[in-house]
């Protein structure tokens, strides 16, 4: 009997994406838990995974991606979509080794309150195995999603080296 297989994570990577506007969006590799991709118009790069756990679906698929977006002279963004709609008013923090990020969040997604925090941010990422985020839901319960951090350098190197400008 054959076993089924499930979804790859770069299926749910794309699915993730899906939502994004798509002008030519080409996949650029994948590496672990990891994927990269390139937008052409407006030309952009990024690298994205999903959580570690099984989530249940809440109308949209959590994700983190890692972007640049040459245009606007922005490298190494970094974007996270929460699994729920956070509670107004709570903090979202990002753990990452023994490092710990303070973020700004509207109503389901967080991202660093500046370059120099997604720097610090990347930076991290190259050297520990999982992140993860916690806040809490609209309903007040806490969460924490995880990600795998097994190939996330070379995704967010690949991403960026599509983006350089052409020769």
């Amino acid at each position: 009997m054959r076993r089924r297989r499930r979804p790859s994570l770069l299926a749910g990577a794309i699915l993730c994406l899906a939502a994004m506007p798509v002008s030519a969006r080409e996949t650029i590799s994948v590496h672990g838990g990891w994927a990269a991709f390139r937008d052409d118009g407006p030309r952009r790069c990024f690298a994205v995974a999903e959580p570690a756990q099984k989530l249940k679906a809440h109308g949209w698929r959590p994700f983190a991606a890692v972007s640049v977006l040459p245009g606007a002279g922005t490298r190494g963004q970094i974007n996270i979509r929460l699994r729920y709609r956070k509670l107004r008013g709570a903090p979202v923090f990002l753990s990452i080794g023994g490092r710990r990020f303070r973020l700004v969040a509207g109503g389901s997604d967080a991202w660093a309150p500046d370059a120099a925090q997604d720097a610090a941010i990347v930076a991290a990422m190259r050297s520990a195995p999982s992140m993860s985020i916690e806040t809490r839901a609209r309903d007040g319960r806490a969460f924490a999603d995880v990600y795998r951090l097994r190939g996330a350098a070379t995704a967010i190197d690949a991403a960026a080296l599509a983006c350089l400008p052409p020769r």
